[in-house]
């Protein structure tokens, strides 16, 4: 796990690839995603399920893919992670498309 520190030494290159790529929606994997992007250190359980933001773009939070692997029953949450923020996609095509 990067420290705060190291989060923040590689923030510049992330920032500049958001501003180039210009997506639609982030989906922020694991606690050091989740509070650089939000800037947000309440947990994740906390966190998960609702919409976040970061520069005006939806940010949806979730747990790390390796914590994933080592905590098998968590992996529903995952994946409900995951329909959550398909669900924000969709919404969010609907409105681009005046639906």
């Amino acid at each position: 796990t990067p420290t705060l520190d190291e989060a923040a030494a590689c923030a510049p290159f992330l920032d500049r690839q958001i501003d180039l790529i210009q997506p639609s929606l982030i989906v922020a994997l694991g606690k050091t995603a989740v509070i650089r992007l939000t800037g947000s250190d309440a947990s994740m359980a906390s966190m998960r399920g609702s919409m976040h933001r970061y520069r005006d773009i939806p940010v949806v939070a979730t747990y790390h893919p390796a914590y994933l692997l080592r905590s098998l029953p968590e992996k529903l949450k995952g994946w409900e992670d995951m329909l959550f923020a398909r669900r924000q996609m969709e919404r969010l095509a609907a409105l681009q498309n005046g639906k």
